[in-house]
């Protein structure tokens, strides 16, 4: 962690005289680099542990000086409750007489100083409060009437900005009120190059700087990102034909969507039938083999396809050209081969492979899946894959990432912060930039950081016709802001914008931790707190009972309700039988309030005989049921984060284990999300097995392990090599022996099975109203678990649902479930299964006169009521 020194001078230039610093016999520590924070026009904080109480406190600038006056009794309760993490602070006025400096001021370089301590100025707030209300009504980036563009960059620090275009510098105006630059061209601009030379004082190196730098509100990039181009998205000629008039699928609501999270080029760039392997375009080869199978499960009721990042990220080069490939014979080496990896990881900074979770421009196409990254083509090739997707019955979500920013500071890679150095990235309390994220975090708490997201969603969705959007890390995002997204969107009519934003659908990961936890800075859009809004939070507390364990375990042997906790054991899952069966059941009751929606206040009992609402089920520590609604939860077993189920799966499952069973096993884990009260989400791939040969966090790890092989020759990505070693070198011990087992290969027959059997249970919850209530009430009237309780069987979930019995049956062996309230009751297997494709689960009965369920071991059998 950078430290500044206690002298003034090395800031650049000297303090009055009176700010000499005295001697002391021991050198005091140095100060934060930033530890003061300006929060409105009149008022400063103050750490009280910073500097002598008795000292003079000032703020000194380009020009002079502000001298602070204290504020008994500290920040306002207004102010405390805006900024609650500087509650403890002292407050100090900036005198009436100096506020109409404060503007110019924060042109420049700042230091907050008493006599014995020097540091630096976070200015966010104060920045919100001079400009905020006026800039958040400006339009920034390119913006055409009547076919001259007018460029707009929100930049109130900057002493200069002046626009670089075409071989010409051209100087743009400053608008005092709002802190907007801008100019206006000709026609003749429309489609040239374009960059800012942003003249601002940069903290990070402390001096006065001249940045070129690309436009935040960029609509179009040349390649790698290294101008903007000056686009008007409503051009006739970045339309493909029947954009203007595309129809989508029947929007479905959250509550009953099911998604398919993809990678662009995991798609596709391993399927020999696709003709733009790793391109948008190959969403528009429809007989490619990756789009037969995304229509096989849209017609068994899969409604939107989740799309890892699209966005202009920045660390894959763009041109092909550039493109690194490994250079090794990586299919001849042995399965449990270090060497794969090790080839793999020696291109990775340079191969056409990354997730995407380092924005660069937030509102631009990624220029490497398009055919030419070179300005038009990224547009009207992400419009030609939405209208794929829609043509094949599915509408498209967006992952979107404004959490923060591939890089900070003076970084080649920064673009937010070398506009205005020190606003757009969350700043600890020591000035340095927050990276609770793993990157440089931004601030949308801020009022421009917030407009951003606010926009960027809103042209998506206008412009690019995306159906949803899933949020990144949502929880670092206050509730306001996403509560902001959803009001925008709601505001857009076909008639108007040429969308329905009421039909948009936003959901994202509610996760509370970091800098802004347990809503230190802001009410977050956490689990608990997005509860009721309509927008969907990520649940894990069935997604760990299913698949046992944590994503975070040392060993991930460790086994859950699917993997054979109890019921079938491996000899590593710790505990005693007894301990063991009480985790099973206890899981059991996870998945219970999953299947509920994850609702707080639904009432069940629970394996110990109490009566308990899903609020009252402990989830390591925390309440397992949040939601208020069916639609706030969504329920997944994997998604692209930490292995896939399959190599879960093959870590927990007894050694033993037949790949016919691994494919049961793999079914019945996502039967659990799939059969729930509200959305689920699958990774693609999943219901065929799909493996990333052990590999927990593939977000570098190349199109070897990543890519989704739809010919079955080709295996499902399994035994291709130890996974690479920065992530997974600790679980190599484990990871070994498995990989080097062939019969860990599931083989064409399982991964068939599996997936057939996964669609036949997606056609029955698509098509069952009782998977579909639209209150907590009618959850609780229609949704009941009669065999829960004290003697409920540990490894079996019984589930009655309106006129349905569903038996989850996650053990190895074919057990009964009686229930003696339905004795009488005529009952028989769903049709869907009855005349589907899975032979085992037709074996299933029941026995109306004493109401008792025969179901196969590792199988999920759907009974419906007779009549």
């Amino acid at each position: 962690m950078r430290r500044l020194v206690t002298a003034a001078a090395a800031l650049g230039f000297l303090l009055p005289l009176a700010a000499a610093a005295p001697t002391h016999a021991n050198p005091a520590p140095a100060p934060p680099e930033a530890a003061v924070q300006w929060i409105d026009r009149t008022t400063v904080a103050w750490p009280k542990s910073l500097g002598d109480p008795g000292h003079p406190h000032r703020i000194v600038h380009d020009t002079g000086t502000f001298a602070l006056t204290p504020r008994p009794g500290g920040l306002t309760p207004g102010q405390r409750a805006k900024y609650p993490h500087l509650a403890g602070y002292d407050a100090f006025r900036i005198a009436p007489g100096d506020r109409s400096r404060v503007a110019d001021a924060l042109r420049g370089r700042l230091v907050a100083a008493t006599d014995d301590i020097t540091t630096g100025v976070q200015i966010p707030g104060v920045l919100d409060d001079l400009y905020a209300a006026s800039a958040a009504k400006a339009r920034l980036g390119p913006v055409f009437r009547q076919g001259r563009p007018t460029l707009s960059l929100w930049a109130p620090t900057a002493r200069a900005v002046a626009l670089e275009l075409a071989g010409r510098t051209v100087p743009m105006r400053r608008d005092a009120t709002s802190g907007v630059w801008s100019v206006t061209g000709p026609r003749e601009w429309t489609g040239k190059p374009y960059r800012y030379a942003v003249t601002v004082w940069a903290p990070t190196v402390r001096k006065t700087v001249t940045n070129l730098v690309t436009d935040p509100y960029s609509t179009a990039l040349t390649a790698d990102s290294a101008r903007s181009v000056v686009t008007d998205l409503a051009d006739p000629a970045l339309a493909p034909p029947g954009w203007r008039t595309l129809r989508k699928p029947r929007a479905v609501p959250l509550r009953d969507a099911h998604i398919q999270e993809l990678h662009i080029r995991d798609f596709s760039v391993a399927d020999r039938t696709s003709a733009h392997p790793g391109q948008y375009l190959a969403f528009t080869d429809r007989t490619s083999a990756g789009m037969r199978h995304l229509r096989s499960l849209a017609d068994a009721g899969t409604s939107y396809v989740h799309l890892l990042p699209a966005f202009d990220f920045a660390t894959v080069p763009e041109k092909r050209a550039d493109q690194a490939t490994p250079a090794c014979d990586l299919a001849a080496l042995p399965a449990d081969s270090e060497r794969q990896q090790e080839c793999v990881g020696r291109t990775a900074a340079r191969d056409a492979y990354n997730w995407g979770y380092d924005p660069l421009h937030y509102t631009v196409p990624e220029g490497s899946y398009a055919s030419d990254p070179d300005g038009p083509r990224r547009t009207l090739e992400f419009r030609r894959m939405v209208q794929g997707l829609a043509a094949s019955g599915l509408r498209t979500v967006m992952d979107v990432v404004y959490n923060h920013t591939a890089a900070s500071g003076q970084d080649p890679r920064s673009v937010l912060d070398r506009v205005v150095p020190g606003y757009y990235q969350r700043l600890l309390d020591d000035g340095t930039v927050a990276t609770s994220t793993c990157c440089a975090n931004t601030a949308p708490e801020h009022a421009m950081m917030g407009k951003l997201v606010v926009d960027s969603v809103v042209t998506w969705a206008k412009a690019y016709k995306v159906d949803g959007f899933r949020f990144d890390l949502m929880g670092h995002h206050p509730k306001a802001n996403i509560l902001a997204v959803r009001e925008a969107l709601d505001a857009l009519t076909p008639a108007k914008d040429g969308v329905d934003g009421k039909a948009v659908v936003l959901y994202g990961e509610g996760w509370n931790f970091g800098e802004v936890a347990d809503d230190a800075r802001f009410v977050q859009a956490t689990q608990r707190n997005m509860a009721g809004t309509g927008i969907a939070t990520f649940s894990d507390r069935a997604r760990d009972a299913v698949r046992g364990g944590g994503p975070f375990d040392t060993d991930p042997r460790v086994q859950g309700f699917a993997s054979g906790l109890y019921t079938d054991p491996n000899g590593a899952t710790p505990g005693t039988p007894g301990e063991q069966r009480a985790r099973l059941l206890h899981a059991q009751d996870l998945i219970k309030v999953g299947l509920s929606g994850n609702l707080a206040a639904y009432r069940f009992t629970d394996s110990t005989g109490r009566s308990v609402s899903g609020a009252d089920v402990d989830y390591n520590g925390a309440p397992a049921g949040y939601a208020a609604a069916p639609g706030d939860a969504l329920a997944y077993v994997d998604a692209h984060d930490n292995e896939t189920l399959y190599d879960a799966l093959a870590f927990k499952l007894p050694r033993r284990t037949t790949p016919s069973d691994r494919a049961r096993a793999q079914v019945l884990a996502m039967a659990t999300a799939t059969l729930s009260q509200g959305p689920a989400l699958s990774q693609a791939g999943t219901d065929l097995l799909r493996s990333k040969s052990l590999d927990r966090n593939s977000f570098d790890s190349g199109d070897w392990f990543n890519a989704i092989h739809w010919d079955r020759t080709d295996g499902n990505g399994f035994g291709r090599g130890l996974p690479p070693a920065a992530d997974n070198a600790a679980k190599w011990p484990y990871a070994r022996p498995l990989l080097a087992d062939p019969a860990l290969l599931p083989g064409r027959t399982p991964v068939e099975a599996a997936s057939a059997a996964y669609r036949d249970l997606l056609r029955i919850r698509t098509t069952e109203q009782a998977f579909s209530h639209t209150t907590a009430a009618g959850v609780q009237a229609d949704l009941s678990f009669p065999l829960s309780g004290k003697d409920e069987t540990p490894g079996v979930i019984t589930m009655r649902l309106g006129n349905l019995l569903v038996v989850l049956n996650a053990t190895p062996g074919r057990l009964t479930q009686r229930v003696p309230t339905l004795a009488g009751t005529a009952y028989a297997l769903h049709p869907l299964q009855a005349q589907g494709s899975d032979p085992v689960v037709k074996s299933a009965s029941y026995d109306g006169t004493s109401g008792t369920f025969t179901v196969p071991g590792r199988t999920v059998a759907v009974f419906r009521r007779a009549g």
